[in-house]
Parts: C-alpha cells; structure tokens; sequence
C-alpha cells in the first residue's frame, strides 16, 4: 500500500516542531474491530445481547464479525508500521477474557498476548484500555453497573489482564467514556445494555469511578507506572451569555458532561451543583465512606475524546439535537437526566455525517481550560479525534477523503496551539484505525484513516491515513535528525 500519493490532499498547516517524545497513535475498541463474537471462549458481551434486541441497532446489524481484527491482526499491525504509528491504542474484551465473568480464558487473553508482541516487534507502543464498553452480559444480569459489587468484578479481571501483559504493557486506561457507558446506556437507553433508569444511571456513574480508582490502586502495587482514564469532554458554550436560563442549561450541561467525571477524579469529591441537581437520582445514597479517597487516587495522564463541541440553550429549539440519538428505531430517552430542557442550537458551521458540527478551535479551548481549571492535572494525551463522513471508493481504488482529512489536519494544528498556549499535551490518537462497527448507528458511519469492505474485509488506506502518516514522518524528522546527528 503505497504511503506517496499526494493528489487530492488539502493543504496541510504550517510546520511546527513537537514536543520530545510527542506520540503519535490510532485507536480502536475490541467489540467494535474484533469480530469472533462467539469464538476463542468469548461469551456474550452487553453489545452481543443488545444487538439482538429489535430496532437497537441500525439494520439489524452485530458485531459478530465486526471487521474481522481477531482473525487479521498481523496484517493489521502491519498497516499501523506502514503508517508510522508510536502507538496502538487497544481495548481488551472483558467478556473475551473472563466469559460470563468466570476465571480467566486462556485463549482470549493469549490473543492479546500475541497483539502486544506483535505491536512491539512493529516498534510500536501497546496503549492498552481495560473497558471499552463490552461488560459481560451474565454481570448485567446481575444488575450491572448499577450493582456495587460490578466494581470489585472488574478489578478481578483487572488483575488478570495485567498478570498476561503487564510484564510488556506499561500503559493502562481503566476506563473509556465512562458518560456513555453510563448515562447513555442507563439513562437514555441508546447504548447497551439499553436501559432507561435515572437511578441506574447515577449508581452505574458513581460504581464505574470506584472500579476505577481500586484497579489504579490495584495495579500500582503491582508495579504499573502509567495509569489514567479516557473521558470525552466538550465545551458548554452558552447560546447568549447574558440569558440566565442559558448560562443555567450551560452549567447543568458541563456539570453532566464533564465535571461530573473530572472532579471526583482529579479533586476527590463530586461538584456541590451536580450533587444538588442529582438528589432526587440518589447520587448522595450511592456514595459510601471511603470512596471518594480511592476514586481520586493519582493518576499518570488524562486521556482527552473530543470530536465537537456544544452550544447550549435553556430555550426550546428544533434546529438540531444532541447528537447522541444514534441509529436506533426503538423508543430512547434523554441522557440529560433531570436536564432534559437543554437545547442544542446551531452555530451554522459544518457537520460530519454523526450531525455534529466541526470546530477545530473547540479542541484547543478545551486543553487549554482544563489545565487553567484543574491544578493537579496529569499529562494530556489526545486519545480520540476523528470524524465520520459518507467515503465514496473512487476510479482509481482510492478513498479520496477530503474533508476526515481536513478534519484530522486542523485538529492537530489545534493541538499544536494548545501546546503553545500552556497545555501539557504529550500524544494525540486519531479515531479510528479502522471503520468498524459504530454502536447504535452499525456499520452505517465510516471513522477509518483504513477502509475496510464490509464484504471482504480488504483494507485500504485512505488519504486522511496517507495524510496522518506525512504529518507524523514530518513531526519525527527533527527526532530523527538529532539522533542521527
């Protein structure tokens, strides 16, 4: 796959040197490349069970091929060396590694095994994330993340991982957007396990950040160095600032989307608004002594997900909603929970083909507040940024993406000025790898720098991949040059 063609490109920013030591990585999440739903020991996943639900996912789709990882992983680790990738950012499968959330599966976690060695004999780093939305369906019959006890489960798988890789991973996310894996599959009943229960989803939010803090505690002592959490986060921008029921809106929302997850995090205790907002959701009844000192236990770095930011009224509007609807057909509810007044208002600016507006400037904003906001924040690391379009294969074989490249380019220049501004940000990920199986939306939206055919999983590098491989052959030159000085 040659990495030389330059036709159809956008013009790229002007060059900047990085940081020492800067990463430049991709991503993926298990449930949705892997496929072998059902092979190797794997049992049902809350995504297996979900997508056999009718109307949760768009066409019916499942994941049990998905694109075919676990079958073609060499090849694919091959194409991440073709591009230059530092990094591989990666999930393990929870209900692949511990079906039915019984003792470890030999042959689940020997896939992983054999993924590490591969990425190292590639020269790239092994960025391992333990949950990415795939909890085993036999823990969700037991209540799931609503059920405290889901906490000390996931430290048991935790432990298992680390005792198979940690000899060779060095870098551990605990957690990857914990806000959808709680309030959109608690709450509004988009994401698996597709439950509609404000309640459940403040008991899922408060027992995923105690699952947190236990494994960091957990897998310090057992010589882990690097360890942090992913969480997406936005910008609230009120509509007009001088409205107080948009200045309203813009706090409930930052308070649901982001602090709700940073604060306890990097400061140890919950926002007094966000407590006082959730009350009638028993947020106050689920927290226990003791808690909030293991949810804040240090961490190494925080992973940053941002793919736009929101503009936020108090106002009824009907120009667009939030975003997070996805591809179901069955009846969803809010996410919001006790906020389902906010609105979402256009700004008028572009929109990728999820219907969320592009604004590179967005990213840069928000590195640059959480450093001025959160005094003992860790290293950023830009975990997720990508875009999904409507790719069309063109007469030449070539996916002459235009605008995912213009996307991915200007987001890295933001970055870039973030860096310039103050923010500690030392790695930027784009999503994804691959196109791969979108959750709710199915195999509907493409975020691949690498099309894959859904009909015969071939493979093929699109311009945005060509384009993120010159920038970061660009941005090593300097590197290279001083080493070989």
């Amino acid at each position: 796959m040659p990495l030389d063609a330059t036709s159809h490109q956008p013009t790229p920013p002007a060059p900047r040197t990085w940081p020492e030591g800067f990463l430049w990585g991709s991503a993926t999440a298990a449930a949705q490349v892997e496929g072998a739903s059902h092979e190797g020991g794997k049992e049902d996943s809350v995504w297996d069970a979900f997508a056999r639900v009718p109307g949760a996912i768009a066409n019916g789709e499942t994941l049990q091929d998905a694109v075919q990882h676990y079958h073609r992983m060499p090849d694919d680790v091959a194409i991440m060396k073709d591009l230059g990738l530092g990094s591989y950012r990666f999930s393990t499968s929870w209900s692949r590694v511990r079906p039915g959330d019984r003792g470890p599966n030999t042959e689940g976690l020997d896939f992983y095994s054999r993924l590490v060695d591969e990425l190292l004999g590639a020269g790239i780093l092994p960025w391992l994330t333990l949950y990415h939305w795939d909890l085993p369906q036999a823990l969700e019959e037991k209540g799931g993340w609503a059920n405290r006890d889901t906490a000390y489960r996931f430290v048991d798988y935790a432990n298992d991982v680390y005792s198979a890789l940690g000899d060779r991973v060095d870098h551990w996310t605990t957690f990857n957007e914990p806000f959808c894996s709680s309030l959109l599959g608690y709450a509004a009943g988009v994401h698996a396990p597709g439950r509609q229960e404000p309640d459940a989803a403040v008991a899922a939010i408060h027992h995923q950040h105690l699952a947190h803090g236990l494994v960091v505690n957990e897998l310090r002592t057992r010589g882990a160095s690097h360890l942090g959490i992913t969480l997406n986060l936005s910008n609230s921008i009120p509509r007009d600032p001088a409205d107080p029921i948009d200045l309203d809106a813009a706090r409930r929302f930052d308070s649901l989307q982001n602090r709700i997850f940073l604060d306890p995090i990097l400061r140890g205790a919950y926002p007094e608004d966000t407590l006082a907002d959730l009350e009638q959701f028993g947020l106050r009844d689920v927290i226990r002594p003791g808690d909030l000192e293991i949810i804040g236990a240090p961490i190494d770095f925080l992973g940053v997900n941002h793919y736009h930011d929101d503009l936020i009224s108090g106002h009824p509007t009907t120009e667009h909603g939030d975003g997070h609807s996805g591809g179901a057909t069955r009846p969803t509810s809010s996410c919001w929970i006790g906020s389902e007044d906010i609105s979402f208002p256009s700004r008028g600016l572009p929109r990728t083909a999820m219907n969320w507006e592009v604004n590179p400037d967005g990213l840069r904003t928000l590195l640059v507040r959480l450093g001025e906001e959160y005094p003992a924040l860790p290293p950023l690391y830009v975990t997720e940024n990508g875009a999904a379009y409507d790719d069309v294969v063109s007469g030449d074989g070539a996916v002459h993406d235009r605008e995912r490249t213009q996307f991915v380019l200007d987001h890295v220049d933001a970055v870039g000025r973030a860096i310039d501004a103050g923010a500690d940000v030392r790695g930027y990920f784009v999503w994804s790898l691959l196109d791969n199986f979108e959750w709710s939306w199915g195999y509907g939206k493409r975020f691949g720098v690498v099309r894959v055919d859904y009909d015969t999983f071939e493979r093929t590098i699109k311009d945005s991949g060509l384009a993120y491989a010159r920038l970061i052959a660009a941005a090593n030159a300097p590197a290279l040059t001083s080493a070989n000085a």
